[in-house]
């Protein structure tokens, strides 16, 4: 099977146009926007150059989708987190939060909830074990781990507006 034909086109103002023709000829495009958000178009079958479907998705939310089609390299060296009962999710810090400008300490999430933030995502940077001192900021993804419980009640913690 031959290589994914892919495109990228400039959109000066808005950030990168990827086109792809897949092996069924279908075609799809993703316009990564300079903002961080991203727009999956397909086109329909009959008239490639005419799209019948558009999303637009938040950056946490193309994140997520990454994720899901593109799993992560596992090796038998590493852990992975579903064999410990454990799970990983990313978590955005909205700018209207509570917590934009305070620190993570602030936050007594590993405290209240025994969830780990293992990571901060800030705009093309990753922050590995931020400390307690850390200062959040709006838009920043956390990556948090922990059991179910405790994630979903770390995720209502950064909720908190």
């Amino acid at each position: 099977m031959s290589a994914p034909r892919l495109r990228a086109t400039p959109l000066p103002g808005i950030g990168v146009q990827y086109d792809l023709v897949t092996r069924e000829h279908r075609h799809l495009s993703v316009v990564a926007h300079r903002d961080g958000t991203r727009t999956v178009n397909v086109y329909r079958t009959d008239d490639p150059d005419s799209c019948a479907q558009s999303l637009r998705l938040t950056g946490a939310e193309a994140g997520a989708l990454i994720d899901v089609l593109q799993p992560s390299h596992h090796s038998s060296s590493l852990l992975s987190p579903t064999d410990l009962g454990l799970v990983a999710e990313r978590i955005e810090v909205g700018a209207t939060s509570h917590w934009n400008g305070r620190v993570l300490g602030d936050t007594r999430m590993r405290t209240e909830t025994g969830a780990s933030v293992v990571a901060v995502l800030r705009r093309a940077e990753a922050i590995p074990s931020p400390t307690p001192a850390f200062r959040l900021a709006g838009g920043d993804t956390l990556i948090v781990i922990g059991t179910r419980e405790g994630v979903d009640a770390a995720a209502a913690i950064l909720g908190r507006e």
